[in-house]
């Protein structure tokens, strides 16, 4: 298992992780964790029924001013009726090996029961300072509504597309595609991964409009997310938070944590 292996199997791991209690913690210095970071996560309630293409919009509302990276993302669970194939994450970076510190990712693993192995996957049409064929350059702007969305490559079974939409300015790009298996989406997980240290200058983010495709075609919404925080013995910060501001949904880091573990907040 090389690096990047290892990076993922970790972090699907966070997604049942317990949370720290609200209250005195972790809340200065860097993460603990085998990686280095704090990671926090907003998974769907999917309704009944079988889905094609899952899609949100991510703004970066209040960006990093730290050189760390961050990195938020949706992650999709590909399989069949009976079992799930791989995972898949699609999302904005703030990564200085990258022009302007922005990059674009999206990339993936097959199931552990399959190996764990990374995803292969087409060239990307966005280059890539570093060469990193998950990581592409990609010039977002913090306070612009981004979507993205992960639905099935046309004419090509078990191909994933990664593609992002710059509302604002109603540019449509295609990231890339990938060979994840599967015939639909089993679940869906929003995420913040946060390398700085807790007390780093607060950052925000912004989820709204969240969509599932079913195989008929029609768009619906998730029942709720559930809210999970990477714990303190996993090494994660205690000031991180997750909210619900109207019909959005907000990722808040070196704050006071507001929102407890396990809390299920229904989309609107």
């Amino acid at each position: 298992m090389n690096a990047l292996q290892r990076v993922l199997a970790w972090l699907r791991s966070l997604l049942s992780t317990p949370g720290a209690a609200t209250g005195s913690g972790r809340t200065s210095g860097r993460p603990t964790s085998a990686n280095g970071a704090s990671s926090f996560h907003l998974g769907w309630e999917l309704p009944p029924g079988s889905f094609t293409a899952a899609s949100v919009d991510l703004e970066i509302d209040t960006p990093p001013v730290v050189t760390d990276l961050y990195f938020w993302a949706v992650q999709a669970d590909f399989g069949d009726a009976s079992a799930e194939t791989a995972g898949a994450h699609l999302g904005l970076q703030w990564n200085r090996r990258h022009p302007g510190g922005t990059a674009a990712n999206w990339g993936g693993y097959h199931a552990s029961h399959l190996g764990g192995a990374i995803l292969d996957g087409s060239a990307s049409p966005l280059p890539s300072a570093p060469n990193d064929p998950n990581t592409r350059d990609y010039a977002w702007r913090a306070g612009t509504r981004y979507r993205l969305e992960i639905s099935p490559m046309p004419q090509r079974a078990g191909w994933w597309r990664g593609t992002i939409t710059d509302l604002d300015a109603g540019e449509q790009t295609v990231v890339r595609d990938l060979d994840g298996g599967g015939d639909r989406i089993r679940a869906v997980t929003m995420w913040s991964e946060v390398f700085a240290r807790c007390d780093a200058p607060s950052v925000r983010v912004r989820w709204s409009r969240l969509r599932l495709r079913t195989e008929a075609g029609a768009e619906v919404a998730p029942l709720a997310v559930t809210v999970n925080y990477q714990s303190r013995a996993a090494g994660g910060c205690d000031n991180t938070t997750a909210a619900l501001e109207g019909a959005t949904f907000t990722q808040t880091t070196s704050t006071r944590r507001i929102v407890a573990q396990g809390a299920r907040l229904e989309v609107l």
